[in-house]
């Protein structure tokens, strides 16, 4: 294939076919063309904080303080998600900014995007 210069993404032994690896790259490129697009128009960790409040209708200060009532946890749990999987920030930096631990945020993270998905949440005002 070297000699006819044609070029393969991946090693086929290894990772599949050439679909499955374009497929992961195209995947990978929206997410962070996403990223990219929403740094640019600004959205921060406070910003987000302020989103999730007005969407849940509790005070700022609601989404991040821990305890165990309903809209603060789905708040947080929300703010999880759209931070690590939409802004990409890191689940330790989003635990310091909520003081809880990276486990706690990963969870919370995976329970905001099921609550995302079903109660059509966006970041868009």
């Amino acid at each position: 294939m070297r000699k006819m210069k044609i070029h393969i993404k991946g090693d086929v032994r290894i990772l599949g076919n050439g679909d499955f690896v374009e497929k992961i790259l195209s995947r990978a490129s929206e997410q962070s063309n996403r990223r990219y697009r929403l740094k640019a128009k600004g959205w921060t960790l406070p910003k987000i904080t302020e989103r999730v409040a007005e969407i849940f209708g509790i005070e700022k200060d609601q989404v991040v303080v821990a305890g165990k009532q309903p809209d603060p946890v789905r708040a947080h749990s929300v703010l999880a998600s759209w931070s690590i999987l939409d802004l990409g920030l890191t689940a330790t930096k989003v635990g310091k900014y909520l003081g809880r631990s990276k486990s706690a945020v990963s969870r919370a993270a995976i329970r905001g995007q099921k609550l995302i998905v079903d109660q059509f949440l966006s970041l868009k005002d």
